[in-house]
């Protein structure tokens, strides 16, 4: 029998007296790839952060390579092998590929002046591990995010990695550089390097890992071959409760009148032609590979780019959205992908964020805010989308990903929008959260809103859309209706590379 890479044995782990983690074990054999899933505060994080030296646990015991560590820092996992890869691959963006991948090397050689040969050298062999050929000289933050991805695994491997733990690697990448991703990892286990991998993706799971364990509310509750698992059985021991995956259906009336027309709208270098119609109460999907301009229809419908051809009815009327608050009075809400950016003041209060739509309409008669009216519309928005927190004070960044992208829908719900444009809606978020926000979206629709789902997420997609558009080099170039499956989409997208 192998022995184990790394061994965590009944960890125990609070903050303020609340359990992140109790009583968990994990045990990882090198060249091993297992997933860890779970829900968001499930305590994926805090046991990452235990196995790196990040946390000192309350409780257990951490061995790694045989060696039990009592006070376990960063460094001497580091120097075990362990290797993490956070969601923002802790890059220098400024800098090149090459400085990125070999500064702590010339910083180890104590080197006062740079040696850029030997640092190109270090980084294009580092590369070639993972058999990749990206520019040295590009600046990370002119790269892809699966490029970026990349370089942070070629640096890990530097530092003779035996085991990378991956948090949520896969959360903006395409289906074709997942693939990727994944042909990598394979050839990590070849190599005899473990991998933990960590998603919300449960087709994903299934496909590259070859164990699996799973948190709930800081316990282990189930762990096995993934073999022995489907996406079901993984939702209910996440979740503890059984989710149906039934599809969204409306019935169009002929005569109705859309709640959206949009005719040939263009804009000069991002999209053409494009042209659909949204009926209240529908749910349409755009989809496409990265790059095909579905991002840049979002953002002028949105009036962040204003079109430079075509036109938008709504109810039949024209009208003209050349800015963000034409789209406001036209009822049109846009929630972005990046909701950290984009959606949110991180600093500023739940309660804040969920108002700040409706300032005007929530003053007196002395133009100063009405406090007690604006308490009444965010503990409403606060219970009806079941937004999990103690206290509409606390700042927007102490929410999970999918109680944050709640906080948006509660802030376009508060404004009485009626036209809903969803970019990513779900990404980085949970299955349960996840469920709960494709339902909130049903409710919606079922009280007359339209809404339109830009997604590469194809199970999303195809639950919860009744016809969905792909795009293509900015053009649609083909429309379903009804008939549609999952494979069948995700066929059409892969030919178009």
């Amino acid at each position: 029998m192998i022995a184990p890479l790394v061994e965590v044995k009944n960890i125990h782990k609070r903050f303020s007296g609340v359990y992140a983690l109790s009583d968990v074990s994990l045990s990882i054999a090198p060249g091993e790839i297992r997933c860890l899933a779970g829900e968001n505060g499930c305590g994926k994080s805090s046991l990452i952060k235990t196995i790196a030296g990040v946390y000192q646990p309350d409780e257990g015991q951490i061995i790694l390579n045989g060696q039990m560590y009592d006070n376990l820092r960063p460094i001497d996992a580091i120097h075990e092998g362990i290797q993490v890869i956070y969601q923002d691959f802790s890059l220098f963006p400024n800098l090149t590929v090459a400085e990125n991948l070999a500064i702590n090397s010339q910083l180890e050689q104590g080197r006062k002046l740079v040696n850029w040969a030997d640092m190109e050298r270090t980084a294009q062999s580092a590369l070639a591990h993972i058999k990749v050929d990206i520019p040295l000289r590009s600046r990370v933050e002119t790269l892809s995010v699966a490029n970026r991805q990349l370089v942070a695994i070629a640096r890990a491997l530097l530092h003779n990695a035996k085991l990378v733990i991956m948090d949520e690697p896969t959360t903006a990448l395409t289906h074709n550089e997942v693939d990727s991703l994944f042909e990598v990892i394979s050839e990590l286990k070849s190599e005899g390097i473990a991998t933990l991998f960590v998603s919300h993706k449960l087709r994903e799971v299934l496909d590259i890992s070859e164990k699996l364990t799973i948190l709930r509310n800081g316990r282990k509750v189930s762990e096995g071959e993934t073999n022995e698992y489907d996406e079901a059985s993984i939702t209910y021991h996440m979740t503890g409760r059984h989710i149906s995956g039934n599809q969204f259906t409306f019935d169009a009336t002929d005569d109705e009148i859309p709640l959206l027309s949009v005719d040939k709208l263009g804009r000069e270098g991002a999209f053409e032609n494009v042209s659909f119609n949204l009926s209240s109460g529908e749910i349409i999907g755009i989809t496409g590979l990265l790059g095909s301009g579905r991002t840049e229809v979002a953002l002028t419908l949105f009036g962040i780019h204003p079109a430079n051809s075509g036109r938008m009815l709504i109810d039949g009327r024209e009208v003209l959205i050349d800015s963000v608050d034409a789209a406001l009075k036209a009822g049109i809400a846009y929630v972005p992908e990046d909701r950290l950016i984009e959606g949110l003041f991180l600093e500023r209060s739940i309660g804040d964020n969920i108002i700040v739509s409706i300032l005007d309409r929530i003053k007196d008669r002395m133009k100063f805010i009405d406090f007690k009216k604006a308490s009444s519309i965010i503990e409403t928005w606060i219970d009806t989308l079941k937004i999990a927190t103690p206290n509409s004070e606390n700042p927007a960044q102490s929410l999970s990903g999918g109680n944050q992208q709640r906080v948006v829908l509660a802030k376009w719900l508060a404004a009485e929008s009626r036209i809903f444009i969803l970019n990513g809606p779900t990404v980085g978020v949970d299955v349960g959260s996840k469920l709960e926000i494709h339902t909130r979206l049903r409710e919606l629709a079922s009280n007359g809103a339209g809404i339109i789902i830009m997604s590469d997420d194809m199970p999303e997609v195809v639950q919860n859309c009744n016809r969905v558009f792909v795009m293509h080099k900015g053009q649609i170039i083909r429309e379903y209706k009804d008939d549609f499956v999952e494979d069948q989409l995700i066929s059409e997208i892969e030919n178009l590379k």
